[in-house]
C-alpha cells in the first residue's frame, strides 16, 4: 500500500521507509520498536512518520496569500475546515541513494492550486552509532520566491502498555494557544506550573495533548532534546532538533482509533507553528535558487 520498503540497519538498528511519502513505517532496536509504525499491507494511519511540506499541520480554510500569488490547497480536515500536514505525504518518492544504512529520496513538487510553486526535496535517513538521523534539504527550483514548512510526525513508542505512566521530558517552555479548529490565535503562553509543562520528566497521567509547543530549550549542542522513558528504568528514547526546528507538536493520540489511542506519543519537530502561510510566524522564504537545510534525530537509550 505504500509501494517500495526501503529497509536499512546498522548493528541491531533496522529502519524502513517507504516510497509513498518517505515515511518512516518502522524503527527497531534488537526487535523492541522505538517508534509506534504500521505494517507493509497497511498505509500511515494517523500521521505515523509522515513528512510534512511544504507546510506542517494546519492551514486554516487551505487559503493563502503570498506576495501578488493566492492559493487554495484541499480542505483535507473538512470537520474543521483545514488543509492539513501539506502535500507531500501522499506521493511517491523518487529513491536517489540506497546503501545498507543510508536511503535518499526526492521529490519535486511542480506547481498546483495548492501551491503554485517549484521545490525540491531530499530527505536522507542514516542510522549510526547515535541512531537515526534525518537531514532535509529544501531547494527553490523556480524563478518565483516561495514560502515553506517542514515538520515531522514519527510516534515514539513507551515500554509501557499505555503512554499515562510513561514519563515524558520536552524542552519547551511556551505554547501557542489554539482555538476550536486548533489554529493559533496569536497568543503564547509560558507552560511553567500548568498541564502542559514537561520541562522536567514527569508521567503524562490523564493530560491529554494536541499541543503547539516553542520556546525551545537548547543545550551546548544547540539541538533541543525530547525524551519518553519507562518509569521501570527500560531505555528511554530521545529526539533532538537543530536549530532549524523552532516548534514542537506533541499529540498523546487521544482522538486515533481505540486500538491505537494513547499507546504512543507523536512528538513531531517542525520550522514553523500551524496556520504559518497565514501568519507569517516562522515561515521559511526561499529566493529563486536558494536552499534550507535542517535535521532532526532519534537515539535509542
Amino acid at each position: 500500500m505504500t509501494g517500495e520498503q526501503w529497509e536499512i540497519a546498522h548493528g541491531a538498528q533496522r529502519a524502513v521507509i517507504t516510497e509513498v511519502g518517505a515515511t518512516l513505517r518502522a524503527y527497531s532496536v534488537d526487535g523492541r520498536p522505538i517508534v509506534a509504525g504500521f505494517g507493509a499491507d497497511e498505509w500511515s494511519h494517523g500521521g505515523r512518520g509522515q513528512v510534512l511540506a511544504p507546510w506542517p499541520n494546519r492551514l486554516g480554510d487551505g487559503r493563502y496569500r503570498f506576495g501578488e500569488t493566492e492559493a487554495q490547497a484541499a480542505l483535507d480536515e473538512p470537520e474543521r475546515n483545514n488543509a492539513i500536514h501539506g502535500l507531500v505525504r501522499w506521493m511517491p518518492w523518487e529513491l536517489e541513494v540506497k546503501a545498507q544504512n543510508l536511503v535518499v529520496a526526492r521529490r519535486h513538487l511542480f506547481p498546483t492550486p495548492g501551491y503554485p510553486f517549484n521545490l525540491d526535496l531530499r530527505i536522507e535517513y542514516r542510522l549510526g552509532r547515535d541512531g537515526l538521523t534525518i537531514t532535509t534539504v529544501a531547494s527553490n527550483v523556480g524563478r518565483a520566491t516561495l514560502p515553506f514548512g517542514l515538520g515531522f510526525h514519527p510516534y515514539l513508542q513507551p515500554g509501557t502498555d499505555t503512554i499515562d505512566t510513561a514519563l515524558l521530558s520536552l524542552p519547551a517552555h511556551e505554547r501557542l494557544v489554539l482555538d476550536e479548529r486548533a489554529l493559533p490565535t496569536g497568543e503564547v503562553r509560558a507552560v511553567e506550573g500548568t498541564e502542559y509543562d514537561f520541562t522536567a520528566p514527569r508521567p503524562i497521567g490523564p493530560t491529554q495533548l494536541d499541543t503547539a509547543y516553542t520556546g525551545i530549550a537548547r543545550g551546548s549542542d544547540r539541538l533541543g532534546w525530547a525524551e519518553l522513558a519507562d518509569p521501570a528504568g527500560e531505555p528511554a528514547t530521545a529526539l533532538w532538533m537543530d536549530e532549524g526546528f523552532s516548534y514542537l507538536m506533541c499529540y498523546t493520540g487521544d482522538t486515533l482509533d481505540p486500538p491505537h489511542r494513547r499507546r504512543a506519543v507523536a512528538i513531531e519537530p517542525m520550522t514553523c507553528p500551524p496556520d504559518a502561510f497565514r501568519s507569517g510566524r516562522g515561515l521559511i522564504i526561499l529566493e529563486p535558487g536558494q536552499e534550507w537545510e535542517g535535521a532532526w534525530g532519534i537515539v535509542p537509550r
